[in-house]
């Protein structure tokens, strides 16, 4: 049996069940798998190993010091009668219960290890900030500011908690609750735990119970060593076979349109650009997806490849994409930094329609998942790709698709918990599309490079995807070249407005003698 890693989305509708018959077909395919060693909790001796995600964090964080690229800053406003004691201690029990959120990451001659603290605690008493005298405007102001300066705040990897914890007061039964880990021991998934954990011990300790979670089998610890065990040697040689084929010859660059040169070094100050999709093209995008037997994240990356080749020209695009990495069901339900990142190749080679280029991205992305347990900091280095500090390795753009779920993030007994602040002017690529599937609509963020883009530029570039994938959903059978990107407006200003070109010019004076005048 295998672990198959893909997003939970209407898994019986005829598109996943088609993609997963593919990946199952080629995962039984004779001496192109090999079965992996169990996961069970492993004997330590001596200093613990960092992941091969972990260490790619350290050095970027030893690089690159004064910069918060790695914090996972969150703002959240609890409307009702808060229990702080309560909060403390479901805190409390979290950071005790998962060991990843009381480790640091001490270095002995520059090389780092994990180590797990024994005991911490967070005392809400001392990151209280009472704003309540201030007015409501005064407050909103205060506390976005607050916000702001958590998330960008440095976390000292080797002896810092790596959890901060910030609780604001706007009055008796407002409060806003600012938390910032650090991505060497979570991930999104990660947060998805904390929350429905943090949910479920808070609502225990407020009704006078105890809270029974399942006890843990496995420590991230035991994942960090058991992935130092078996990817090495055969098993790592063989994944990465794959990965030096797939991404020979890459280009250096994606040579986007940009509205600045490129700098030496990059600043990573990041700006966000949203818009959306409508229902009716959301539902006509997963109509086509299942005509096609794709996923909608296949049909969307397709329709943002195609626009990446549209502003570039580049018959080679690379774009990568994360995947959440959680092979075994033991580590679904632990907190800890699994999240890898593929590289999604797609060579276009001219004349194509969508469903073509279609075709190339299920395949290349079925490839990936087979072969998506090599670390992406292990392929960097086995591709002997160059580092710079003016662009990222291998790919500069990135994307992902998610799905809202219907259910409060943070359910809390007699709170209503919303969103304040997510304000974290950091862009770690060129550009990031991120894409959320709602019951309403899809939700598209592009994160940007201000280094390198204009808010208007990339408000057009937003623009022009929508318009594309209207296109795609319209005449999918049609040329890529010739698939419409520009708006009304400026098909208007490209046709007419620039080409009214009429003018007074005397009759009684030559070319020449016009000429000279000027």
């Amino acid at each position: 049996t295998y672990d198959i890693d893909i997003p939970l989305r209407s898994l019986f509708e005829q598109p996943t069940v088609a993609v997963l018959s593919e990946i199952v077909e080629s995962l039984c395919q004779e001496d192109k798998v090999a079965s992996l060693p169990p996961l069970v909790p492993m004997e330590r001796k001596g200093p613990l190993p960092l992941s091969f995600a972990q260490q790619r964090l350290w050095f970027l964080d030893q690089l690159l010091p004064g910069m918060a690229l790695y914090n996972i800053p969150l703002a959240l406003r609890l409307k009702g009668p808060l229990d702080t004691q309560a909060l403390e201690k479901s805190l409390n029990a979290l950071i005790e219960r998962h060991e990843s959120l009381r480790t640091v990451f001490p270095s002995l001659e520059g090389e780092a290890h994990q180590e797990i603290l024994p005991y911490l605690e967070i005392h809400l008493s001392g990151c209280r900030i009472d704003l309540s005298s201030l007015r409501k405007e005064e407050q909103e102001a205060s506390a976005q500011n607050l916000a702001e300066k958590e998330a960008m705040a440095l976390f000292k990897l080797s002896e810092d908690s790596l959890i901060r914890v910030k609780l604001l007061i706007l009055g008796g039964n407002e409060h806003i609750l600012l938390m910032t880990l650090h991505h060497i021991i979570s991930d999104g998934w990660s947060m998805e735990v904390f929350f429905k954990e943090l949910s479920e011990i808070y609502n225990a300790y407020t009704q006078g119970q105890e809270p029974t979670l399942s006890p843990l089998v496995l420590q991230y610890a035991d994942f960090t060593l058991w992935q130092r065990a078996w990817l090495q040697g055969e098993a790592l040689d063989r994944q990465l076979s794959y990965w030096k084929q797939q991404l020979a010859e890459i280009p250096d660059l994606l040579n986007l349109p940009t509205d600045k040169p490129r700098p030496k070094e990059l600043s990573y100050q990041g700006g966000d650009y949203r818009f959306s999709l409508s229902k009716e093209i959301k539902d006509q995008l997963n109509q086509l997806a299942q005509e096609h037997q794709v996923s909608l994240f296949m049909t969307l990356l397709t329709a943002f490849q195609i626009l990446l080749y549209r502003y570039t020209g580049q018959k080679d695009i690379v774009v990568g994409t994360p995947i959440a990495n959680r092979h075994y069901k033991e580590i679904e339900g632990l907190i800890g930094f699994f999240v890898n990142t593929l590289a999604l190749r797609t060579l276009f080679e001219g004349g194509e329609t969508f469903r073509d280029v279609l075709d190339k991205v299920k395949e290349t992305t079925l490839q990936a998942y087979q072969h998506q347990d090599v670390p992406f900091e292990q392929l960097v280095d086995h591709l002997n790709i160059p580092r710079e500090l003016n662009r990222n390795s291998v790919f500069q753009v990135m994307f992902t698709l998610q799905n809202s779920s219907k259910e409060e993030p943070l359910a809390l007994n007699k709170l209503h918990v919303e969103p304040f602040s997510n304000s974290y002017p950091i862009a770690k690529f060129d550009l990031y599309l991120r894409m959320n599937e709602s019951e309403d609509e899809l939700e598209c963020g592009i994160e940007y490079a201000k280094d390198l883009f204009e808010a208007a530029t990339i408000e057009r570039m937003g623009d022009h995807f929508k318009k594309l994938v209207e296109e795609i959903v319209r005449h999918p059978h049609q040329d890529i070249q010739t698939l419409q990107i520009l708006t009304a407006t400026e098909e208007h200003q490209l046709l007419i407005e620039w080409n009214d070109t009429k003018a007074d010019y005397p009759i009684d004076k030559t070319v020449h003698q016009l000429f000279e005048e000027q």
